[in-house]
């Protein structure tokens, strides 16, 4: 299942969205003009790294940065085109409403802690890794979250791919969210146990979980306070 898009307007420019799609297109656009090693060599520069994390030490000392630094840099980095096509997909279709929920400003601060948090239960997990990790995934991740408590009954266009039927159908996107997380979640218990690499899964769900609890959190705060 791939969304496309969501039948829920907005009342206002998602001025904040769009500019972080717009920074996120210009870093992978730069960094694929550079040249191969450099390109790599970026990745390892502003990519997290969970051992300099959980060491609070720069195990690549040839491409100093302050480590820091890492978890807000990779947030902005990419592996390959599609990596970022389908994230800044996944940003526009559902950041644009929470963006519109929360303001600018706070919709700013939101996504920061989303990866932030993302970046948290990954390194957690894998306090021990070198390999480096980079994407807006875990912070979009936050997004998704948000977008299930706050409109789980909004209808996402979905592209639908079986073998050689394919169909553009509505979902509920509790459905298309609830499946999203759900994939996340078995990936990174499957990933965990044969100590895999690749995609940081549990980075999604770290996300995920911080942006469904930061709006279920404060809608329970107000319904007891209603009661009170």
């Amino acid at each position: 299942m791939f969304p496309l898009k969501d039948d829920n307007p907005t009342a206002h420019l998602p001025i904040v969205t769009i500019g972080l799609i717009v920074i996120n297109c210009l870093i992978h656009i730069y960094r694929m003009t550079l040249p191969m090693p450099e390109a790599q060599l970026a990745v390892f520069r502003f990519g997290l790294i969970p051992a300099e994390i959980t060491h609070l030490t720069d195990l690549t000392p040839s491409v100093p940065f302050p480590v820091w630094l890492s978890p807000f840099t990779s947030m902005f980095l990419h592996g390959d085109l599609w990596h970022l096509a389908g994230n800044m997909l996944y940003l526009w279709i559902f950041g644009n409403n929470i963006e519109d929920r929360l303001g600018p400003f706070l919709f700013t601060v939101f996504y920061i802690l989303s990866g932030l948090a993302a970046v948290t239960l990954f390194v957690a997990l894998n306090p021990t890794g070198t390999v480096p990790m980079i994407g807006a995934s875990g912070a979009i991740a936050g997004v998704l979250g948000a977008y299930l408590v706050l409109f789980p009954r909004a209808r996402i266009l979905t592209l639908i791919w079986i073998i050689f039927i394919i169909r553009l159908v509505w979902l509920p996107a509790v459905f298309i969210l609830g499946y999203w997380f759900v994939i996340q979640l078995v990936m990174g218990t499957s990933s965990l146990a044969s100590q895999g690499g690749g995609i940081a899964w549990f980075a999604h769900v770290g996300g995920f979980i911080f942006g469904w609890l930061w709006f279920r959190g404060r809608s329970l705060f107000r319904g007891r306070s209603t009661i009170m």
